[in-house]
């Protein structure tokens, strides 16, 4: 076994601290198309919006086709393909998610990230209907929190702006490094200062997915936070040229 196998590990050799969790809900993904009240009082949806819901379903639809073993060889080659960069320097601090069973696997990441000797944090819900999260430092064990997702247990706060790497699920994106999610806004949100401030660039940001989840040209909205770069099982792109590493 090479020595980048043995950083790329996969979900089985993660830390044990990952494999406790504690569920105080079944909430399950789904995604609600907004509506917009017309002139007349009655409910439509923006013609952007409803092509958007329609991608989206076509594409949750492709990843979720992707299992077993091939789901596992390529979250192991995302993890070749990031330990390639600089990015994972002993010390710097990462942004990351632990995935749904429909999302390309980031175990191997996370494993690769703390075996360079990074600092990890995970993205923790904290108003659902605001759509804000926080991202805090993966220490002890996590836990099922809004949405089903995994959430750090842990109480170390790390603000947005102070982190230097963050990786990003996907639903979809283009190759102008525009991103899909999953329609709630999270991301956005949280990250926001990175288009109200064009001369920051922390953190990075860096999508993950398959890359049957690419296509020519998504639907924008004017909300939407685009990605410095973008890595599948088949490639790293990079969107931007100031990109270090």
């Amino acid at each position: 076994m090479s020595a980048l196998e043995r950083e790329a590990l996969p979900a089985s050799d993660l830390p044990h601290m990952l494999l406790r969790f504690e569920s105080n809900d079944s909430h399950r993904h789904r995604w609600v198309a907004p509506f917009f009240p017309t002139s007349a009082g009655s409910l439509t949806i923006s013609p952007t919006q409803d092509a958007r819901a329609a991608l989206r379903r076509t594409l949750r639809s492709k990843r979720r086709a992707i299992t077993g073993s091939v789901r596992a060889a390529a979250a192991r080659q995302v993890a070749r393909l990031v330990s390639a960069t600089g990015w994972l320097k002993p010390g710097r601090h990462i942004g990351l998610y632990l995935s749904m069973p429909e999302e390309l696997d980031t175990a191997p990441l996370l494993a690769l990230a703390q075996r360079r000797g990074c600092t990890i944090s995970l993205p923790r819900v904290v108003a659902k209907r605001q759509g804000r999260m926080h991202f805090h430092d993966l220490a002890g064990g996590v836990r099922r929190g809004a949405f089903g997702i995994l959430e750090p247990v842990g109480t170390k706060y790390r603000p947005a702006r102070s982190l230097d790497l963050v990786f990003v699920p996907l639903v979809g994106f283009d190759p102008q490094g525009n991103r899909m999610g999953m329609g709630r806004g999270f991301y956005d949100i949280c990250f926001a200062h990175r288009r109200r401030l064009q001369h920051w660039r922390r953190p990075l940001l860096v999508g993950v997915a398959y890359e049957c989840q690419y296509v020519p040209s998504l639907p924008l909205s004017d909300h939407d936070v685009p990605m410095d770069a973008i890595v599948t099982e088949s490639t790293l792109r990079r969107i931007r040229r100031t990109i270090p590493g």
